[in-house]
């Protein structure tokens, strides 16, 4: 069993906690935000993730799973300390690492002996020498530490079976002392591990998620070339993706890609590469085609309705993927935004985000369920692929729609079938 302290219980952190007390080891969450702390305490969750909040009962009642807002308290008992704070985007695009380096200098305030501090936060390139320097000029002489990066690889809606099942582990250290500490603490988890130094564990999250965007934006692209030319984007889709060399995952077109991380790392990355002097203009490319998409979708709803000024339209998926509340730089918010601006009166529906929607977006009705969305709207238009919707009666839909319009823009339905149930359908590269 080993004593880990993880600071930040936000999506990373929380799961990082939970998963790792449920491996066996003793782990206490510190979050400087009170309220959540005290809720986690009460069996609270901040947020939604499936599978989440029963580890963190069950291991917060078997004694392996604590909270704090207290950072001095957490580190004192702990081996490994985990940081897993925000690094939110500038408006010039490069990280914020201003939480990273006012929880480097609190870390080195409290130390008291040896400990491995352990970058769990997507961070840019050399931000471990810099936790280093931080550590080293503000603990008390003769301290030990040392510094790891160990990159996550979490999915919102699938994020603890990634973690208690993931592809890699990486593991950036520059001690044998941290190898040894960290390849004992993933043990009872059976997958490859990737051991290298700091600096190319940082890099290693930065390119993973820069091409899974890559990859959602090269089908998109193809969407529109199938659009134009009567080719379907899905069959492209299926004939590349039996291809070994490419894989089918991440070829699915839709209104791009949103949330919190790929977003911020693709810019982050991009700035980064600036400041050393390479024009990463692939990536530039990539941001261009995911903002298109979302246009597109306004586009088909204005060639569907003709004038918007007026119209009503019902929003079905509100966060930006299912299985989470999540609605950071979900695509439904600039879709709803640019909508308003023509004047168009919104009804919406999501099963799990509506609460956190309302924080982002003003002037909505927010609907009981999907078929109250539909109701009295000129045209349904559907923005997360929820299970839910999957097996919606279209019979009733058609009859509640003040006109037969679907806008699909996940691709989750059949063209003929919409058809053969009197709908006019869009859907995105078909």
């Amino acid at each position: 069993m080993t004593n880990i302290c993880v600071i930040g219980a936000g999506h990373v952190g929380l799961v990082t906690g939970a998963c790792f007390a449920e491996l066996g080891n003793s782990v206490i969450c510190m979050d400087d935000d009170v309220k959540k702390i005290e809720g986690l305490k009460n069996d609270v969750l901040p947020f939604y993730e499936p599978g989440l909040e029963v580890m963190v009962v069950q291991n917060k009642r078997a004694g392996r799973l604590s909270f704090t807002h207290s950072l001095e308290d957490s580190i004192a008992g702990s081996n490994i300390i985990f940081v897993a704070v925000g690094t939110p985007q500038k408006s010039n695009g490069e990280a914020d690492l201003t939480s990273i380096e006012n929880v480097a200098r609190r870390i080195a305030c409290a130390l008291d002996g040896y400990k491995l501090i352990v970058e769990k936060s997507t961070v840019p390139i050399k931000t471990g020498d810099w936790i280093h320097k931080t550590i080293k000029l503000n603990c008390k002489k003769g301290v030990e530490f040392d510094i790891a990066s160990n990159p996550e690889f979490l999915r919102e809606g699938t994020a603890v079976h990634d973690f208690m099942q993931p592809d890699r582990i990486v593991l950036g250290v520059e001690s044998e002392r941290a190898a040894r500490l960290l390849i004992e603490l993933y043990k009872p988890i059976h997958a490859p591990v990737v051991r290298t130094n700091v600096k190319t564990a940082e890099l290693i999250k930065h390119a993973s998620n820069s091409f899974l965007a890559l990859k959602i934006s090269y089908i998109n692209a193809i969407s529109n070339i199938c659009e134009k030319t009567g080719a379907d984007v899905l069959k492209v889709a299926e004939g590349m993706g039996y291809d070994k060399r490419i894989g089918k995952d991440f070829l699915n077109a839709g209104v791009g890609y949103g949330g919190y991380c790929l977003p911020k790392d693709i810019s982050a990355f991009i700035k980064m590469a600036e400041e050393i002097g390479y024009d990463f203009e692939l990536l530039k490319a990539v941001q261009r085609v995911n903002n298109y998409q979302r246009q597109q979708i306004v586009r088909k709803a204005k060639d569907a309705l003709w004038n918007l000024q007026g119209k009503t339209v019902g929003i079905l998926g509100l966060a930006f993927k299912p299985d989470t509340d999540d609605m950071r730089e979900s695509p439904s918010m600039y879709i709803i935004r640019e909508l308003q601006k023509q004047e168009v009166l919104i009804k919406a529906y999501d099963p799990q985000a509506m609460d956190t929607a309302k924080n982002f977006l003003q002037d909505v009705e927010y609907c009981q369920n999907p078929y109250e969305a539909a109701s009295g709207s000129d045209a349904l238009i559907f923005l997360t692929e929820w299970d839910e919707f999957k097996n919606l009666d279209f019979v009733k839909i058609k009859r509640l729609l003040k006109q037969p319009i679907i806008i699909d823009g996940r691709n989750i339905f059949d063209p003929l079938t919409m058809k053969e149930h009197g709908l006019t359908y869009f859907g995105i590269g078909r």
